[in-house]
């Protein structure tokens, strides 16, 4: 049993050492680890068909598994957990250090990564790891790789010093940038197992900056897939065919009209908004005093046409969080069916196919929004065109609802923000994500009364998913020490 009265707070030499371990496990074996795993091009099944006999998520899972099970954490248990036909999943189970603790902490991360994307600086590539200036440069690093390396990092921090904690579980699955379509089957499987969860912890959020710990609010909802229209059987000669068959990109403009207003951006169906919480506009207020301007201008602008920077929507900084978090949102991610303009003959194309990527807010059903804009893109096609529109989702969800987070409870509060304190010597910051994490609206419901921090090292500049993408080191090690500080203070 441990010998530290698990009632005592954390005294500051304590702290201090949290901080010192992490950076030192970080230094020593994360980065390492971490440059590893980026070369290895670890695609999600939705970017990878063949990722099975391809191999690579297979290595990443290997790796990080081996990583795991060689720090020799006492009572440590992890096993590859595989369902026929699905992505596989690594759970691990340490038991509590606190005497008379019954409640279960889980950690989660995903080791899967988003495809390439172009654009990547000169000396930068998507497989090709740097670091740099205390940033560690390529994909999937920060989205969210790290998360198993600096879980387990915070729970051998505290072993280290003898600081009591609960059990922890670890769940780290290999789908989610495909929608998680995988994981509700691993739940099902594991909820026996995990016990009574009582805190959540999910490293794969974001950051309104590096100076402070930043604790996610709220995560928007998402249908994507493909809207395609087709009008041909081939292709024509425009000079003989136009003003006689109507352009599949033109039918396809007005059935995205049903959905968009193109002036403003603003989805004009009634049922994809919902009324923002009050409590949520306050905190969105207080981030908006802290960050300002920045939550624009850390956007990597083109230069516009007067020679200045392209203007966001708003520049109200208020209106730019809830926007980004609350408010449906429409991007065209990919396009199918356009030759490259070097090979661009006079041909009137026979079909358009854009890929959609529709963001709801937190609170509005996914797989209800899924079926719901199928129907309004689908319906009285203009010219009785061949209009579908396919949804990415599987295993009986075509879309994704996001998520709200529960009140935190009073010691959950208090310790973040003692976290923050203690390790970034800043009060700790609340913003929403425009971003999707299945996995939380998962265990909301299975876990109704479980706290949740939801945090990441996402900020400025990371660019998760796009160019350039990197995990910015200094706040990776501050944000593991913050976290084990939390767990100790579990009550």
């Amino acid at each position: 049993m441990n010998a530290r009265d698990p009632q005592l707070p954390l005294q500051a030499d304590e702290a201090s050492a949290l901080g010192e371990f992490a950076a030192r496990v970080w230094d020593e074996e994360i980065v390492p680890a971490l440059t590893q795993y980026i070369a290895i091009p670890a695609k999600s099944p939705m970017f990878d068909a063949d990722w099975a006999a391809n191999g690579h998520i297979e290595k990443v899972l290997r790796d990080a598994a081996t990583w795991v099970e060689s720090k020799k954490v006492a009572g440590l248990k992890l096993e590859v957990i595989r369902i026929p036909g699905r992505t596989p999943v690594i759970f691990f189970e340490v038991p509590a250090t606190k005497a008379g603790s019954e409640d279960s902490i889980v950690l989660y991360g995903h080791l899967d990564k988003q495809p390439e994307f172009n654009g990547w600086r000169a000396d930068l590539g998507p497989w090709t790891p740097k670091y740099e200036d205390g940033k560690l440069y390529g994909r999937g690093g920060a989205d969210d790789g790290y998360a198993i390396y600096a879980s387990l990092t915070a729970i051998m921090a505290l072993d280290k010093q003898g600081i009591p904690r609960p059990r922890c579980v670890g769940i780290i699955e290999t789908c989610e940038e495909s929608g998680s379509y995988d994981l509700p089957a691993y739940i099902d499987m594991l909820k026996p197992r995990l016990g009574n969860v009582s805190l959540v912890v999910c490293l794969d959020s974001g950051a309104g900056d590096y100076e402070q710990l930043w604790m996610t609010t709220s995560l928007r909802g998402m249908v994507s897939g493909v809207l395609k229209v087709e009008v041909l059987t081939e292709g024509i000669h425009s000079g003989d065919a136009s003003g006689v068959v109507p352009s599949s990109f033109r039918v396809l403009r007005q059935v995205l009209d049903r959905l968009e207003d193109s002036k403003t951006g603003r989805l004009l169906p009634d049922s994809f908004h919902c009324e923002i919480p009050a409590d949520r506009i306050a905190q969105a207020q207080a981030t908006a005093a802290i960050l300002k301007d920045e939550v624009y201008k850390r956007m990597p602008w083109a230069c516009g046409a007067d020679g200045g920077p392209v203007l966001p929507m708003t520049a109200e900084p208020v209106e730019v969080l809830l926007n980004r978090t609350w408010r449906p949102t429409l991007s065209v991610t990919g396009v199918d069916g356009f030759p490259e303009l070097k090979s661009a003959g006079n041909v009137l194309r026979p079909f358009t196919a854009f890929k959609l990527s529709l963001r709801l807010p937190p609170v509005i059903d996914g797989n209800n929004a899924a079926l719901e804009l199928k129907k309004l893109l689908e319906d009285n096609a203009p010219y009785n065109a061949n209009v579908t529109f396919t949804p990415d989702g599987r295993a009986g969800a075509l879309g994704a609802t996001g998520w709200n987070t529960p009140d935190l409870s009073p010691w959950l509060s208090e310790a973040i923000n003692t976290a923050s304190q203690t390790h970034f010597g800043k009060p700790v910051g609340y913003i929403g994500q425009g971003g999707t994490i299945p996995l939380m609206s998962m265990l909301q419901k299975g876990f109704p009364k479980a706290q949740m921090m939801v945090c990441g090292v996402l900020g400025p500049k990371s660019n998760a998913h796009g160019p350039n993408e990197f995990l910015h080191v200094p706040y990776g090690k501050r944000l593991t020490a913050a976290v084990a500080q939390v767990m100790a203070a579990h009550p």
